[in-house]
């Protein structure tokens, strides 16, 4: 399952849209026994990478609503959820998300980028953005692997 629905989960269960770094990784690792104490810490830094958490004011902060993410009764993340992705992994993770059947998607991402001569970020970004998936913040991530930033 995804990142997010990972990331939801320590929101859903307190009943709150901020959590400390502690309570959010107690949360995954002590209270749901998902991950390592510091397997935890790493889903931190994979959300704020992803955009999927900011920092305010000490806090973790989710910039989606935990509260409209379908969580299964049964859910249990996989080891993926910690490793960082690319650009393309994360607009092509968004764009399978929405219904778009994955090998579907990536020969019209491989079409794109040989049409257009893009970079197969942007070839990503521009599929997404056709299929009417939002990916403003992969959008910037993709632009900075363009720009070798």
């Amino acid at each position: 399952m995804s990142l997010e629905t990972t990331v939801a989960v320590p929101f859903r269960q307190e009943g709150r849209d901020r959590l400390g770094d502690g309570e959010f990784v107690v949360a995954l690792s002590l209270d749901r026994d998902w991950f390592s104490p510091d397997q935890a810490k790493r889903v931190v830094d994979v959300a704020l990478g992803r955009g999927l958490l900011e920092r305010e004011d000490g806090d973790l902060v989710a910039t989606f609503d935990p509260d409209g993410v379908d969580v299964p009764e049964e859910f249990s993340p996989d080891a993926d959820v910690l490793r960082e992705q690319s650009a393309f992994e994360q607009v092509l993770d968004r764009v399978t998300d929405a219904g778009v059947e994955k090998q579907a998607a990536v020969a019209g991402i491989n079409e794109l980028q040989r049409e257009l001569g893009l970079t197969i970020e942007a070839a990503a970004v521009v599929y997404a953005r056709r299929e009417g998936v939002d990916v403003r913040d992969a959008a910037g991530a993709a632009r900075n692997s363009v720009l070798g930033e």
